[in-house]
């Protein structure tokens, strides 16, 4: 069968290796040029993704997401640690005050990738490339689909220079255009209604390479250091070849921190968050790019990929296109990876009726719901909290009914955070959370799980790592020089 993947980005090159080992003939149509030839260092320098502006940003692969390389594409996986790609043990951040710290079954899945995005996605594309049932096109732009005459099937799709590319599945990979919306609305197909939750964030990031080996300090969060607090957040990724990125996010609107697109106030709210410190301390590292400005995407399930859209036979979406979730949890590659494996199993040796597209949308929503759910009620929960401490912005509508991240009457935000630093197993539930292992509805709703939580003792504020307040940020940030 045969098998168009609309975008060329990791979701796509993703879903084309996924399904060229499920018996599809698969071709790739990206509107960009193909990376840089060359050494992959070089390569990483010489490519520019005007397409993909979140390519310069931190990005994290989280367990899952190592999880679906180890076991679906181990080749590349292992050249990616070739290149440099680091793999992090989260259990060495398993917090000091927790008194048993024997390695328990499943530690071994608490693992992270530290690895720059576009290695990921060069090496991504060479191993895709290479690949005898996979086609790559670049330059050529998607403007429709080709349906049959009921408008229930997909046939190929229709580009820009007036071709019909056949295909018996379509598959949408364009990232956070979600291009396959205007398709079906242009063709006369009802669009199901997104679910969208604010994520009121923008977001400044810098990539630097130390100059020694190790790591300068401990990560608190085991794939990074960092934390959220009352009016700011700030994390540091480590990546490949000792490289590591920092991000520092702030209120949408707030113009108080604007300054933070320059260099001298972005280090110095950098420096003054715990933890992140020592990383930049002179001698320490180097940048390697300027201050990159992102204003963060609202949180959004597709009603596309749901079981809510009337469903067209051989239509499916990946990644972004599916599901775009705040960056600042870190989740959208993972996801991304999850779902193009297992869209593909759906897919083999199956006919792309309409039963099958009802299966997928269940699919879609099995990987991506809960992970839109938590985002934004976390988000809405943050930026309320954020208002209350700068006044930037409206105070933020309640998250939509489909949105609540975990059932009734369960333990509060706060009252976990301070239990998971004195307990293993809700150190551990949170961590399975947060990498994707275990959905917030599983690991919140369980019953040892809450009672641990209850019976956890006090912290003593003095022991948490403290942010400097609002008022010192914003004089850090106006007194620092531009360098």
């Amino acid at each position: 069968m045969r098998a168009i993947v609309v975008g060329g980005s990791v979701a796509g090159l993703a879903t084309a290796l996924a399904l060229s080992g499920a018996g599809y003939e698969v071709r790739v149509l990206e509107r960009s040029a193909a990376p840089p030839e060359g050494p992959v260092e070089q390569a990483v320098r010489d490519w520019h993704r005007p397409t993909v502006p979140q390519a310069v940003h931190s990005h994290s692969l989280t367990s899952i997401g190592v999880r679906t390389l180890r076991r679906r594409a181990p080749r590349l996986f292992d050249a990616l640690l070739a290149a440099g790609a680091e793999l992090l043990d989260l259990i060495e951040a398993l917090p000091p005050l927790v008194e048993d710290r024997a390695r328990e079954v499943g530690d071994d899945d608490l693992v992270a990738l530290a690895c720059r995005r576009t290695v990921l996605e060069l090496l991504l594309y060479r191993f895709v490339r290479d690949l005898p049932q996979v086609r790559l096109e670049h330059g050529t732009v998607v403007r429709g689909l080709a349906l049959d005459s009921a408008g229930e099937r997909v046939l190929g799709v229709h580009t820009a220079d007036g071709e019909v590319l056949p295909a018996s599945v379509v598959v949408d990979a364009t990232g956070r255009r979600a291009a396959s919306r205007d398709w079906l609305a242009s063709a006369g197909v009802p669009v199901a209604e997104d679910l969208v939750g604010p994520s009121a964030l923008t977001g400044y990031s810098r990539q630097y390479r130390l100059r020694g080996s190790g790591h300068p300090g401990p990560l608190n969060r085991g794939n990074a250091v960092g934390g959220v607090w009352d009016h700011y957040a700030a994390a540091l990724h480590p990546a490949d070849n000792r490289t590591f990125a920092v991000a520092v996010m702030v209120p949408t609107g707030d113009r108080a921190t604007a300054r933070l697109r320059e260099p001298g106030a972005f280090t110095a709210a950098a420096r003054a968050t715990p933890g992140i410190g020592v990383w930049l301390a002179p001698g320490v590292s180097d940048p390697l790019t300027p201050v990159n400005v992102i204003t963060c995407p609202p949180n959004t399930l597709r009603g596309t990929v749901t079981t809510r859209q009337r469903p067209v036979a051989g239509l499916f979406a990946v990644g972004d296109a599916a599901c775009v979730t705040n960056p600042l949890y870190g989740r959208g590659l993972s996801l991304a990876l999850d779902h193009a494996f297992r869209l593909a199993d759906l897919l083999a040796d199956a006919v792309p009726d309409l039963t099958l597209s009802q299966a997928a949308g269940r699919l879609a929503e099995q990987c991506y719901g809960p992970w839109y759910a938590f985002a934004a009620s976390e988000d809405a929960q943050r930026a309320a909290q954020w208002q209350a401490a700068t006044g930037v912005g409206r105070p933020p509508a309640p998250p939509q009914p489909q949105a609540q991240a975990q059932p009734g009457d369960g333990p509060s935000p706060a009252r976990v955070r301070a239990a998971s630093l004195t307990d293993g197993l809700v150190w551990r539930s949170v961590v399975r959370v947060v990498m994707g292992l275990s959905t917030p509805a599983a690991a919140f709703g369980d019953e040892k799980f809450r009672a641990r939580v209850d019976q956890a003792p006090p912290i003593d504020p003095a022991l948490l790592p403290a942010a400097p307040d609002r008022d010192a940020f914003l004089h850090l940030i106006a007194a620092a020089e531009g360098a």
